[in-house]
């Protein structure tokens, strides 16, 4: 006979399952509660010019003078906002192009990685940042150079609005950051901070208030690519290593939040190191006896923790969206503040079903959404090898796909062996397009984010001209507010640009 405290703790978890942040612990959402009601009301946004979007970082303000990038956008991108990226110690948003690729036809041909750091690109001010142990995290890549003081005279001048980028990318040696990283399955700190300490709540807000406080920008794009525990335990992404045992986060500020939550922390522990020694023996090939997917779905049934873990990231990163907009809005109201809805969301639907639109837009004034045709074929191939490596093993990865095409209602797009030098079609742009607005349903703007130029494999396809045309027509055609030109400026060749500005020029007329 079940104990009456097992009784309650099962009860517990169906309960968070449930309505997770409806109990005692539901302030950790209140913030994107009273947000989400407070714009619930209102009509949808009126008519209004297409925003052309383009993501720059410093070094190519540095390398080819404000005036002149500044010319070339207007020029030969039609482009009149730009995403400066101004916080991230990423190599995606900053720095020239990535090592070992093909530079473009702009820029200085020589790779920055002798001198790339990352970190604030403008000034912080000390007075912003008393509450948290990130603080010392100017970029010193280009001395004491302030970009955001730098590019925004030039930029207002010609009537270009700046939205500052912060990106959540860290080094592991910026000062204070092994205080606040995330805490594995094994009890070791990793890469990445934790959204559930006060610390690094506390540095997001200060951050996103020191930018809109001190200088005359337009707003904030927040960047923050990252996937949960469910999915980085089995490799439900398109990233390339699939790691279990570096699941996180499991930090006393987690057991907190969990407790809060009435979540029991110990067994969604071991509900991971279940999950740990299951992706471990379909990786070595050793199949269970039921197969893979049962054995999965079992683990799931056993340990409900698990989804209730994972909900959990979920409210922490939703909570951090939550203040950053907040803060913004109390510096002043008018100010935009859009978030990066990262590209595992095109092609994963356990990934979609934890991130419904009509949610997120009550978070922002945009979003972001990452529609990369070009590199999507490659990176589309990568989730499928890695979901049919561990939970769908026993399903032919061409099969997978086709069933994953079903889920997600593509079209025709290329096969598995295809995908990477096909790449993803200017029709799925148009439906990830459609779908995000549809999702929204007008309580804020969609910006898909339009791949050119970003890095793919030797034998990937690569944007053309005609690729970046047909992209960017395909959402504008959709119906989007705009479009966003990724990842920088300093991959990209001008001919590609020149492509996007006729797509939108002819788009207008």
């Amino acid at each position: 006979m079940r104990s009456a405290t097992s009784s309650r703790s099962d009860l517990t978890r169906r309960s968070f399952l449930q309505g997770c942040g409806s109990t005692a612990g539901g302030s950790l959402l209140a913030t994107a509660l009273d947000l989400r009601q407070a714009r619930a009301g209102r009509d949808a946004p009126p008519a209004r010019d297409k925003i052309i979007g383009i993501q720059v970082g410093a070094v190519s303000f540095v390398d080819e003078g404000v005036e002149q990038v500044l010319d070339i956008l207007q020029e030969r991108g039609r482009v009149n906002t730009i995403y400066l990226t101004t916080f991230t110690y990423g190599r995606g948003l900053a720095g020239r192009q990535v090592p070992g690729r093909p530079f473009p036809d702009h820029g200085v041909p020589s790779s920055d990685e002798a001198f790339f750091h990352g970190g604030n690109y403008a000034r912080p001010h000390p007075q912003y940042y008393g509450d948290t142990i990130l603080k010392d995290t100017r970029a010193p890549d280009h001395g004491k150079l302030d970009i955001v003081e730098k590019v925004l005279p030039a930029a207002k001048k010609r009537g270009i609005k700046v939205l500052c980028s912060c990106e959540d990318q860290w080094r592991p040696t910026a000062p204070g950051f092994s205080q606040v990283a995330e805490v594995d399955l094994q009890g070791r700190r990793s890469g990445t901070l934790c959204l559930m300490h006060p610390d690094v709540r506390r540095f997001w807000t200060a951050l996103v208030t020191d930018l809109c406080s001190s200088y005359d920008i337009d707003g904030i794009l927040f960047f923050n690519e990252r996937n949960g525990p469910l999915l980085n335990a089995t490799g439900s992404s398109h990233f390339q290593q699939i790691a279990s045992a570096s699941t996180t986060c499991f930090c006393e500020h987690h057991g907190k939040a969990a407790r809060e939550h009435g979540i029991d922390f110990e067994r969604a522990r071991d509900g991971y190191r279940k999950l740990d020694a299951f992706v471990k023996a379909a990786l070595a090939d050793r199949r269970p006896s039921d197969g893979y997917f049962v054995e999965f779905w079992r683990l799931l049934v056993e340990y409900p923790e698990i989804i209730a873990w994972d909900k959990l990231f979920d409210l922490g990163k939703h909570q951090v969206l939550a203040e950053v907009r907040a803060a913004v809005k109390v510096v002043k109201p008018e100010l935009e503040v859009g978030f990066h809805i990262e590209h595992v969301n095109s092609f994963n639907p356990i990934f979609r079903a934890t991130r419904r639109y009509s949610d997120l837009a009550g978070l922002a004034d945009f979003l972001k959404v990452v529609v990369y045709n070009n590199c999507g074929g490659e990176r589309y191939q990568q989730f499928i090898e890695n979901v049919g490596a561990t939970v769908f093993r026993d399903v032919p990865k061409d099969e997978l796909l086709r069933f994953n095409n079903h889920l997600l209602g593509y079209g025709e797009e290329a096969s598995l062996a295809a995908l990477p030098g096909a790449g993803l079609s200017p029709d799925y742009v148009a439906r990830e397009t459609k779908r995000a607005l549809d999702g929204v349903g007008g309580k804020c703007r969609i910006l898909p984010g339009i791949d050119i130029g970003i890095p793919t494999g030797r034998d990937s396809r690569k944007a053309s001209p005609e690729d970046t045309y047909a992209a960017v027509a395909a959402a504008l055609e959709a119906g989007a507010d705009g479009v966003i030109l990724s990842r920088k400026y300093s991959e990209m060749r001008l001919d590609n640009l020149s492509a996007a500005g006729r797509a939108v020029r002819e788009s207008v007329h």
